[in-house]
């Protein structure tokens, strides 16, 4: 006997049986019940979720000599002519090629006669908005007043392309897409039954893949087991068999971006290729990983929303720290773009190779999100040195070496002119160190060194809730902590002290560029 496939083996055979879809199915279930059948219904939902399938349980359930709670016997006569596909009471119409008038027509000559066995003519009409317009027009009066013993189930993908008119007359039922627990606990229950081992790692991810198709997945599964026949299938045949790539790969990836490490990551994606590894998946999953980092990196409450192990978790974490949420969201619109570009692309790897590069260099593009990043990469250049400026220049070398030697010193001592222009160097770094209210209070501000040289004067550049005094002690303990001096700090708001006309050492003028980036 020929081999048969695992979602034909398994295609459920009554209600009970469907997967994920408790909503329509309670719902029809009680119709049957009641006897409140309707004449025409529309099945709408992406592929693979059990709309054809459920319209055949129906259809049985209608015509079942003994139903039981609404679910056909399955022991009938009527039961089983229509699971041999035998009946004459259930005809199923591919509309993709018989979407002409004439076959429409050939329906509502049909109609007109009752069944010779059993209590309902049920027409399945599968892919229905393939249907052309003068089909639909030939399908609507029957459509809307069909003899009582006439059932039509309209199934489709694209609910959107089907007239108001036909959408009006039937009961619409939605399909949902199956999650990844419900498509890995029936593969885990089929497995069982073929008495196949795997590891649940392995079916997760195949759900996964799966895209809330029970059919996809257990069209993946019936792949991978015979890729391994006889073996026990591990989450590495898996990613071996459908070409992807580990999480793993993907954290090691981001961080060598977030460096800009160009010519690393060009030879992470060779590897990628090497391995065999299809692209397009790899641009998905990838993007998938971003996501989940934008999700945790948003709100701290997002980690019950991520299905990840808790070290996996904890990875996640601080690789999401490494950057902020609008660099992510370049990344994702980048590789979003990249993801529609590769379906038609005859030179896939230039096209990843590209964006790699986008990502690495954001210099490459004009618009907000990039420039926003190439900001930050500046601030950071900033925050240790890189860019010198100047006014502080001449004083550089000798704020180094005061540095190098109060870094062996255990206690502080009184400050002078050379660490405050150190300090005013560091302001930002220090600033962001602070975090929280203070380092929104101390943003902007204007520094210039008092008369004495022993301190600096900070003027605030807005005008928010302070406590002068208070903010002035936490910067000199600061100040105290990291650069291991003693230094007078004062502090004066806008309304008490306005900003100077021309300070000595005020940072403002040291960037020719407006610069407002959150810490």
């Amino acid at each position: 006997m020929s081999y048969t496939a695992l979602y034909r083996k398994f295609r459920p055979s009554e209600f009970s049986d469907v997967k994920g879809q408790d909503h329509i199915v309670t719902t029809l279930k009680n119709q049957i019940n009641a006897d409140r059948i309707g004449h025409a219904y529309l099945f709408c939902g992406t592929r693979g979720t059990g709309k054809t399938t459920v319209a055949k349980i129906f259809a049985k359930a209608v015509n079942c000599e003994h139903p039981v709670d609404g679910n056909p016997c399955g022991e009938c006569a009527s039961c089983r002519a229509i699971a041999a596909g035998t009946s004459m009471n259930v005809i199923e119409i591919d509309a993709a090629s018989n979407n002409g008038v004439d076959n429409i027509r050939e329906i509502r000559d049909e109609v007109a006669y009752s069944p010779t066995e059993g209590k309902y003519k049920v027409y399945i009409i599968d892919e229905v908005h393939m249907l052309s317009i003068g089909a639909f027009n030939a399908l609507l009066k029957t459509l809307e007043e069909p003899p009582s013993y006439v059932i039509f189930i309209l199934a489709t993908t694209e609910a959107h392309k089907i007239p108001i008119t036909i959408l009006s007359r039937c009961q619409r039922y939605d399909f949902r897409r199956i999650t990844v627990e419900t498509i890995a606990d029936r593969l885990r229950e089929l497995t069982e039954k073929e008495q196949v081992e795997v590891e649940d790692k392995a079916l997760t991810y195949i759900a996964k893949a799966a895209d809330g198709s029970m059919r996809d997945a257990l069209s993946l599964l019936d792949q991978c087991i015979a890729f391994y026949l006889g073996q026990k299938l591990t989450y590495d045949h898996v990613l071996d068999v459908l070409g992807a790539v580990d999480t793993d790969v993907f954290g090691d990836l981001f961080r060598k971006i977030c460096d800009q490490k160009l010519t690393d990551v060009v030879r992470e994606l060779e590897q990628i290729i090497l391995q065999g590894r299809e692209l397009s998946q790899f641009v998905t999953d990838f993007i998938w990983y971003l996501r989940n980092l934008l999700m945790l990196k948003s709100d701290q409450n997002m980690e019950d929303v991520l299905d990840v192990s808790t070290e996996r978790l904890a990875q996640m974490k601080k690789e999401a720290d490494l950057t902020d949420t609008d660099t992510l969201m370049r990344y994702i619109r980048v590789l979003s773009e990249l993801s529609g570009q590769l379906r038609y692309a005859t030179q896939k790897r230039v096209l990843v190779e590209l964006a790699m590069i986008k990502l690495c260099r954001p210099a490459m593009e004009q618009n907000y999100d990039s420039i926003l990043q190439r900001i930050r990469v500046l601030e950071q250049q900033m925050e240790k040195g890189i860019p010198m400026m100047a006014a502080v220049e001449s004083g550089a070398a000798q704020s180094r070496q005061e540095t190098e030697s109060r870094s062996q010193e255990k206690l502080p001592r009184e400050a002078l002119s050379t660490d405050v222009r150190m300090f005013v160097d560091r302001f930002q770094e220090l600033r962001r160190k602070m975090g929280g209210m203070q380092s929104q209070q101390l943003k902007d501000a204007a520094l210039r060194e008092l008369p004495d040289g022993t301190g600096v004067q900070i003027i605030l550049a807005r005008e928010l809730p302070v406590d002068e005094q208070e903010l002035a002690d936490s910067v000199e303990k600061m100040i105290e902590r990291e650069l291991k001096v003693r230094m007078k700090v004062q502090i004066h708001t806008p309304h008490t002290d306005p900003r100077p006309q021309d300070p000595v050492t005020d940072l403002s003028g040291f960037i020719d560029m407006d610069i407002d980036i959150e810490p």
